[in-house]
């Protein structure tokens, strides 16, 4: 009987680190490990020191072998998913010269505007990059950085991503993957290549970046001596090019893009995001047109203010997250963090419609209501892109995969089964990200294809939920404030 194998995949998200290691034979997750992130910052400033990432990524890859009950000489392969768009900078001796610029870091606003024009307006960047500059978007950042901390930006020795300074430490080669590298704003989708004018327009040199694996499984070095001292594992086991957290759940969920839109997913997390595999390459300024890990695409829509924001409001009402009712004639944007999608970056909180007969439960329940609505737009959107009428009824009665923390909600899966009038399927998979990682550390060790691992695994089967009578009362009532507030009561 031959030995079991392991293979680990990494999540490095926002605020946090999670390793689970999966047997790849089977699918079956062995131990899941988690360690934390710090993110400081206020005005629009949102940052992390990298080492930070690293220290948690060891604790929680040690926790998990701590409770898988088998030996590190199992472990064969390891991949990183790291949160997207963030800037890093390393000095010459490759440690970061700052704390990294996250992806919620919204200061980089006015520079995306100036950027935007410079190229010549929305329909160009769509055309080249698949997407329009935002203040998440990595270029942007390097804009800000170049304005603001010019001796920083002169003196960079090298640029990355969260998931490639990681997988740097892991095997000490520079790499990165297609579908991380689409989210920088100097990928071009259009190529398959980094834009050498936009790299002119922003003073960035391409020797500082890592060039793109084919893909995100893609073996790019083994593990070196002193990270296996500090991760307690072989050295020169297979370790993957990794990619983008969002990348990295499509891989898990089992989506490769095989037709014109292969099953939407919408996942409640820090952020609310809305993506589907495809072959087909969407032009949306309203989108992040991502390529995915291998090279397809990766339509996304994301929004700033989802469950966080949530948690916020309940905490100002003294309420538990669950003790939310509908919302009645109140509506709540919460955008408490700005907002993205719509593209907002200065926006606050809105309020309106309150009666005395308005309770606090209604109060939290339309903060779901506001940041579910403004996420199913993004959906409608996504599915324009590819060709597809969002009221269709083959399109109307598909099933949303619904991932993330609010996904273990139930007043979160309840609104979004009200709004929408769709079905969902909640995968078995409890950590898609960390689990497509670990479908590309399988492949970078064993030459599979990642996506056909996550299927052979069942990763993307789940509970299935039939739809409910669509609550159109409400959509049109907090549609109708959003579009009537914009762009001034919402501090724009």
């Amino acid at each position: 009987m031959p030995a079991r194998t392991v293979v680990i995949g990494v999540d490095s998200s926002t605020q946090s680190a999670t390793a689970v290691l999966i047997d790849p034979a089977t699918g079956k997750t062995l131990a899941t490990g988690r360690a934390p992130h710090t993110v400081t910052g206020e005005a629009g400033a949102r940052e992390s020191d990298p080492d930070q990432w690293w220290r948690a990524l060891r604790e929680a890859v040690a926790a998990g072998l701590a409770r898988t009950g088998v030996r590190p000489s199992a472990v064969t392969g390891i991949a990183v998913a790291g949160q997207q768009h963030g800037l890093v900078v390393l000095d010459r001796a490759g440690r970061p010269a700052r704390p990294a610029l996250l992806w919620n870091d919204t200061r980089s606003a006015p520079q995306a505007a100036a950027l935007t024009r410079a190229l010549g307006g929305p329909d160009v960047w769509t055309a080249r990059t698949g997407s329009v500059p935002v203040a998440s978007v990595t270029a942007t950042k390097w804009q800000w950085l170049r304005e603001h901390e010019p001796r920083t930006a002169d003196a960079a020795a090298a640029v990355r991503l969260p998931h490639d300074y990681l997988t740097e430490r892991l095997c000490g080669t520079a790499a990165t993957d297609p579908g991380d590298a689409s989210g920088t704003g100097w990928y071009a989708t259009s190529t398959g290549a980094y834009d050498p004018e936009i790299l002119r327009l922003i003073g960035l040199d391409p020797a500082l970046l890592p060039e793109p694996a084919a893909g995100g499984g893609t073996r790019v070095g083994s593990l070196t001596r002193a990270a296996a001292t500090a991760l307690g594992l072989p050295a020169g086991i297979a370790v993957a090019a990794g990619t983008g957290d969002n990348m990295a759940a499509a891989v898990g969920l089992g989506l490769g893009g095989t037709g014109l839109l292969d099953h939407p997913v919408l996942g409640l997390g820090t952020s609310g995001t809305v993506f589907a595999a495809t072959r087909a390459r969407p032009v949306s300024p309203a989108l992040s047109g991502f390529a995915a890990t291998d090279g397809t695409y990766l339509p996304l829509g994301c929004t700033l203010n989802c469950t966080l924001a949530v948690d916020r409001i309940a905490a100002l009402l003294g309420l538990d997250r669950e003790a939310a009712e509908p919302g009645g004639e109140a509506v709540l944007l919460p955008y408490l963090d700005g907002e993205r999608t719509p593209d907002l970056p200065a926006a606050a909180g809105l309020l309106t419609g309150l009666r005395h007969t308005t309770s606090g439960r209604q109060i939290l329940g339309a903060a779901y209501e506001g940041a579910v609505v403004t996420v199913l737009r993004v959906l409608d959107e996504v599915l324009r892109s590819c060709g597809l009428d969002p009221a269709a009824p083959a399109t109307a009665g598909a099933p949303l995969r619904l991932v993330g923390g609010g996904a273990r909600g139930r007043f979160w899966v309840e609104t979004v089964r009200r709004l929408s009038g769709r079905p969902l399927l909640v995968p078995r998979a409890a950590e898609p990200v960390a689990t497509g990682a670990a479908a590309l550390a399988a492949a970078a060790a064993t030459g599979e294809d990642p996506v056909a691992a996550a299927v052979r695994w069942g990763a993307g089967q789940g509970r299935e939920l039939p739809p409910v009578e669509r609550d159109t009362e409400t959509w049109e009532r907090v549609s109708g404030v959003l579009e009537r507030a914009r762009p001034g009561l919402l501090g724009e």
